[in-house]
């Protein structure tokens, strides 16, 4: 009867990973030999262990990301692909997302920019970040309804908030005066403070001439080069072959990717 109430009491203060474990302990005889110091640990630990679950899957669900299953395990570095894992995951365990830099990936349609930006994103978010999706694209009609609503400044301000933030298909259409001032506060508010993942089939040397008004893209483009790595993909599109895994019950792959980090 006291367990039941000490369980009841756990779970009052939302301990339910302390809660569960107890539990197990109790009908675990073999766990009696163990020191009462050592079932402690194993209690605590699952507390803690419960708490990074319950985080990261309320990073995962905020994030809205595209491709929420896309992880850096599954990146394809077979040979002849181009793929150096090791030197993506010497960025993705590096200090970008604290330092506030910039990823700039570019490519041709299909060669999975969009995927791998995902799953940066993602592991980024199983470090304890907090990240954010947005297609570009999407934004001027996002904007003009966040304006006529007044949302725009609490929605600016959860973005500048927002460890690391994914602004996919960038240059993929024309944008409007509205769009381009909205996007050069956001890139402002980032800069050199939180993370910005961009993804582009454009050229970054186009990028100036997309964004239309040359004072606003030399303001834009300053901040986004202050300090940035660029990921080229290359090869040909993976989207059929996304259709065949799929059948196959294989796993999503990323592309060729070629390097340089700068700043």
């Amino acid at each position: 009867m006291m367990m039941h109430h000490t369980l009841a009491h756990l779970r009052t203060l939302k301990l339910e990973g302390l809660a569960g474990a107890l539990e197990e302990q109790l009908i675990q005889p073999g766990l009696a030999n163990l020191s009462f110091e050592e079932r402690l640990t194993m209690l605590v630990d699952r507390e803690v262990h419960h708490r990074n679950e319950r985080k990261l899957t309320r990073l995962l669900k905020n994030a809205r990301l595209k491709y929420g299953q896309a992880t850096l395990e599954d990146l394809d570095s077979r040979a002849g692909r181009g793929v150096d894992r090791s030197q993506i995951m010497s960025l993705a365990l590096g200090e970008w997302v604290s330092a506030g830099h910039c990823i700039l990936i570019t490519g041709p349609t299909g060669v999975g920019k969009s995927w791998l930006a995902c799953a940066l994103a993602q592991y980024a978010c199983r470090r304890g970040h907090s990240a954010l999706y947005q297609r570009v694209p999407r934004l001027p009609e996002e904007l003009r309804i966040r304006h006529g609503s007044g949302a725009f400044g609490k929605w600016l301000l959860q973005l500048a908030k927002t460890d690391v933030v994914v602004l996919d298909d960038w240059g993929m259409g024309a944008i409007d005066s509205m769009t381009r001032s909205d996007l050069l506060e956001v890139v402002d508010d980032r800069a050199g403070r939180k993370a910005t993942i961009i993804t582009s089939q454009l050229p970054i040397e186009y990028w100036h001439a997309w964004i239309g008004d040359a004072t606003i893209a030399d303001a834009m483009l300053d901040r986004l080069m202050q300090h940035h790595h660029r990921i080229t993909l290359t090869g040909d599109s993976l989207r059929p072959r996304k259709a065949q895994s799929v059948q196959g019950g294989e796993a999503g792959i990323a592309a060729p990717i070629v390097v340089g980090a700068q700043g």
